[in-house]
C-alpha cells in the first residue's frame, strides 16, 4: 500500500510517498521547484536536475516519469491514495474528507481567505485527478484542527452580520502540524492525548502558537487569516488595526499596498532587513541592534502568547518547539524560556544547547523540541481514513 502526500504550492510542488505495508516508511521525498518559469528544477531524494515545466500538470508529469525511472513507482495508479495538503476549509471541515465536487467547490469558495494557497492546492488536485482519476484523493486542511475551538476562542467583536453573512471569524492554521505536535507529545509523555494539555509552537518563516486542551485545540495565534498572532518572517502578526485605518485616511494606501507591506515586508524583514532567523542571529551576535531588536520583539511574542495560554489552560503538561526555528534554534527556546520559572518552565541550557528532546528541568511544566511532519500525519490519517472508509 502506498499514499503519495502533496503540498502543492503556487510555483511548488512537494511531496513524500509512503510504503505502508508493513510499516510507516518514506520511499521517496521530492520537489518541483519555480514552476512556469523560464528553467524549473526537480528533486527526488536530495538529487536536483534542471528542467522545463510550464505547469502543475507537466509537473506532476514530470514526478512520475523520474519515480518509474527510478523504479521506485510504476505510475500514479498504483497508489492505494493520494493525500493533498489544503490551507482553508473555512467552517465546513473538521476532519480529512475524500475529494468530489463538493470538496473542491469548497476549496474554490474559500480563494479568496487564501488566494495564493487555496488557489494552488486545487491547481493540484486537479492535475492529480487527470493524472490518476481511478485512486482515491484525500484533502487534508489546516483549519480542520481548530475547528474545535469555542466561540470565545474563534469569533471577534464584531456585529454579529459580519460572522453570519461574511463568515468573519477566526480559523486558525497550521493545524496538521499542532495535531501532529500533539500526537507526538503526548506519546512522548506517556500520557493519552484525550487528558494532555500543551501549548505547541510552530515557528518558522511562518509562525504560530495553539493551546491544546485534551487533546483539542482551545485556541490559537492566527486568525481569519495567516497574518494575525506572532511576529513571523515577512508577516507583521498582531498590529492595532487603527494603524491601517490611519494609512488609509491620512496618507492615501490603498488595500494592495496595505496588503503587500503586512504579508511581504513585515516582522523580521520589516525590523531588520532580513526574514532568516538564521541570519538575525548572526547579525545580532556581531553587534547590529536592529537584529537584536528583531530578535527580541519575536521571542516576547511568543513568551506573551505562553503566558496567556497557561492562564487559559489552568495547568500545562508542556511546553512544545517545533518549526524550523523552534527545532533548530537554541537561541530562541532560551529567550523565549527566560524568567519563567514563575510558571513552571525551567529550560535545561545543556539539553538545549544539544537540540535534545526535553530540554527542560524537572517540574510541572515538560519542555519538549520537537519536529513536526506533517507529511507523516496525513499519511497516517490517511491510511486510518482508508481502513474506516473501505475505500
Amino acid at each position: 500500500m502506498k499514499i503519495f502526500v502533496l503540498n502543492s504550492g503556487s510555483s511548488s510542488i512537494k511531496y513524500k510517498l509512503f510504503n505502508m505495508d508493513q510499516h510507516l516508511e518514506v520511499v521517496a521525498w521530492g520537489e518541483v521547484e519555480k514552476i512556469g518559469e523560464e528553467i524549473s528544477s526537480i528533486s527526488l531524494n536530495s538529487i536536483k536536475e534542471k528542467i522545463i515545466c510550464s505547469n502543475h500538470h507537466e509537473a506532476f508529469k514530470q514526478i512520475a516519469k523520474q519515480l518509474k525511472k527510478t523504479g521506485i513507482l510504476k505510475d500514479f495508479t498504483c497508489l492505494s491514495a493520494i493525500a493533498h495538503r489544503v490551507v482553508h476549509g473555512g467552517s465546513v471541515f473538521s476532519k480529512p474528507v475524500l475529494i468530489d465536487e463538493t470538496v473542491t467547490d469548497v476549496i474554490r469558495r474559500m480563494i479568496p481567505l487564501a488566494p495564493l494557497h487555496n488557489s494552488a492546492n486545487l491547481e493540484g488536485i486537479t492535475a492529480m485527478q487527470h493524472l490518476a482519476p481511478n485512486i482515491k484523493q484525500i484533502a487534508f486542511f489546516d483549519t480542520a484542527f481548530h475547528q474545535s475551538m469555542p466561540a470565545s476562542s474563534s469569533r471577534y467583536a464584531l456585529p454579529e452580520y459580519y460572522y453570519d453573512t461574511m463568515q468573519i471569524r477566526r480559523y486558525g492554521f497550521h493545524g496538521i502540524s499542532h495535531h501532529y505536535l500533539a500526537k507526538e507529545s503526548a506519546r512522548l509523555l506517556g500520557k493519552p492525548l484525550q487528558i494532555c494539555n500543551l501549548i505547541t509552537l510552530h515557528l518558522g518563516n511562518g509562525a504560530s502558537a495553539t493551546a491544546i486542551q485534551n487533546g483539542k485545540s482551545l485556541e490559537t495565534s492566527m486568525g481569519f487569516t495567516p497574518l494575525e498572532g506572532l511576529v513571523m518572517g515577512t508577516r507583521s502578526g498582531d498590529i492595532d488595526p487603527g494603524i491601517l485605518l490611519y494609512l488609509l485616511n491620512e496618507h492615501d494606501y490603498d488595500a494592495k499596498k496595505l496588503d503587500h507591506i503586512l504579508n511581504y515586508q513585515s516582522g523580521l524583514k520589516g525590523l531588520c532587513g532580513i526574514n532568516d532567523m538564521r541570519e538575525v542571529i548572526q547579525k545580532m551576535q556581531l553587534g547590529e541592534e536592529n537584529a537584536k531588536l528583531a530578535f527580541n520583539i519575536f521571542c516576547q511574542k511568543v513568551k506573551q502568547y505562553i503566558g496567556a495560554y497557561i492562564a487559559l489552560l489552568g495547568t500545562v503538561d508542556a511546553i512544545v518547539f517545533s518549526g524550523g526555528i523552534g527545532t533548530n534554534s537554541p537561541e530562541v527556546r532560551e529567550a523565549v524560556c527566560y524568567n519563567m520559572a514563575a510558571l513552571g518552565i525551567i529550560l535545561d541550557k545543556e539539553e538545549n544547547e544539544k537540540g535534545a528532546t526535553f530540554i527542560g528541568h524537572e517540574g510541572e511544566v515538560k519542555i519538549l523540541r520537537i519536529k513536526t511532519d506533517e507529511e507523516r500525519e496525513m499519511a497516517n490519517q490517511s491510511l486510518q481514513f482508508i481502513k474506516e472508509s473501505d475505500i
